[in-house]
């Protein structure tokens, strides 16, 4: 077998195969020997029909598309091992010539994993520095303040509306879920809602209607945020009045409990206050210092990758950007509430448009992943059988028998304990080639 090699852009490699007419004639005879295991004629047993009669039997064309489909298999799968060659996808085949007594010829195009050239990455990690860990007061206050919020009392009253009550609402509006009725339930005056309508509903009995045109925040994601109005779909609706008709369905008074020594020992583990606060400043730390290891990693990681260039595999990227889209689709579904072509109609752009707009973040994660797999090549880093299982025994523990029959991940049927495994698997793989990163840092 003769093989010619050429590099096509976009990661992928075109081979032109050249196998001999002896070669081919090996894999005629064993297509004959397949195909008599199916071919019946009477007068003989079943696979001992004489090979010129199933030839008959079959026809020439359909014995040379057989031996043709067993040369390509064995004759590609033979190439990539002999040349060290990762494959990603199915390859495109085509076959230039094909007869009886003659040389097979044809041609495979298939995309493949780039060869990556690693920079002295060890001496990049020993540059990025750590960020110090501290809690402010203020942080611990907050956290108290969440707490108390959380054991405070609420009480019904048919008064009207004050701010620091709960409330609970129904609401239209045209630009919204498309003009039907919508219920909420918040805080009065902390920012649940924009300014403008809650300042409306203040005063509002239960059972009471009102109309009334509030304006929507600002465009910017920012100015959203501090209005209280960030999960809109509708950013095109920045700065410009809104009309609303209100009902009030429940008042509730909010009482707080007092923040002292019987507050912290009434949450069961703490004997003062103090001992409270200690606890939260300790909780803060650690989601801190996770934070600061994720954001640490990520800047080891952009900076190794920056200094690398190759071409990523297409498909790879065409993958990853299918499978943000899909994720980002299923947000919409779950957090806005709204079918996707109205979420497409309500933006004013087309399901291409959105794909594409995830081209950037999966050629980033693909040139990540690819990054991270060479390091772990280059450190001899792997994943034993024993570490996955006892991780995937772990994970299953956790599940429910609810959610052990839904779709894990990708998969559209029951869940899926091998989709598990693989993703577990490159979880883990990742992991240790962070922690191995990591011991390369002066910090």
């Amino acid at each position: 077998m003769k093989t010619e090699i050429k590099k096509l852009d976009k990661s992928q490699i075109e081979v032109e195969f050249k196998l001999s007419a002896e070669e081919f004639q090996e894999y005629i005879e064993k297509a004959l020997l397949q195909l008599k295991d199916h071919v019946k004629m009477d007068g003989f047993r079943k696979g001992h029909v004489p090979a010129s009669m199933v030839e008959e039997k079959v026809g020439k064309e359909n014995l040379l598309m057989e031996a043709g489909d067993l040369a390509v298999k064995k004759s590609y799968h033979a190439f990539l091992k002999e040349n060290n060659i990762e494959a990603i996808g199915e390859p495109d085949v085509q076959i230039l010539k094909i007869a009886k007594g003659n040389p097979l010829l044809f041609k495979i195009k298939v995309s493949v994993l780039p060869e990556i050239k690693l920079p002295d990455y060890k001496e990049i990690v020993s540059k990025v520095d750590g960020k110090e860990i501290t809690v402010e007061p203020n942080e611990i206050e907050e956290a108290l303040n969440y707490l108390q919020k959380s054991r405070a009392k609420f009480s019904q009253v048919n008064r009207p509306a004050e701010a620091k009550d709960f409330i609970e609402i129904e609401y239209q509006n045209k630009d919204i879920n498309d003009g039907k009725e919508v219920k909420d339930r918040f805080i009065l005056g902390e920012g649940g809602f924009l300014k403008d309508f809650e300042d409306n509903v203040i005063g509002m009995k239960a059972g009471e209607e009102k109309e009334f045109i509030a304006k929507f925040p600002p465009a910017s994601n920012a100015e959203r945020s501090s209005a209280g109005w960030e999960n809109t779909p509708r950013k095109d609706l920045g700065g410009k009045d809104g009309s609303f008709k209100v009902k009030m369905i429940l008042v509730q008074k909010m009482e707080l409990p007092e923040i002292n020594d019987d507050f912290a020992k009434s949450l069961g583990a703490f004997d003062t206050l103090v001992a409270l606060k200690e606890n939260l400043k300790g909780g803060i730390t650690l989601e801190k210092q996770e934070s600061e290891r994720q954001r640490k990693r990520g800047e080891i990681l952009n900076k190794i990758s920056g200094k690398i260039a190759f071409d990523l595999p297409e498909k790879m990227v065409e993958y990853e950007e299918k499978r943000l889209f899909e994720d980002f689709k299923n947000q919409i579904s779950q957090n806005v509430k709204i079918d996707f072509g109205q979420y497409l109609a309500s933006i004013k752009k087309t399901e291409d448009e959105i794909k594409k707009s995830f081209k950037l973040e999966a050629e980033k994660r693909i040139k990540n992943f690819l990054t991270l797999r060479q390091i772990g090549k280059s450190e001899s880093i792997e994943v034993l059988e024993k570490e996955l299982e006892e991780e995937i025994s772990k994970v299953l523990k956790s599940y429910s028998k609810e959610q052990l029959e839904k779709p894990f991940g990708a998969t559209q049927g029951k869940f899926d304990i091998g989709e598990l495994k693989e993703y577990t698997k490159g979880a883990m793989f990742n992991e240790k080639v962070f922690e191995k990163l990591e011991s390369f840092s002066k910090i």
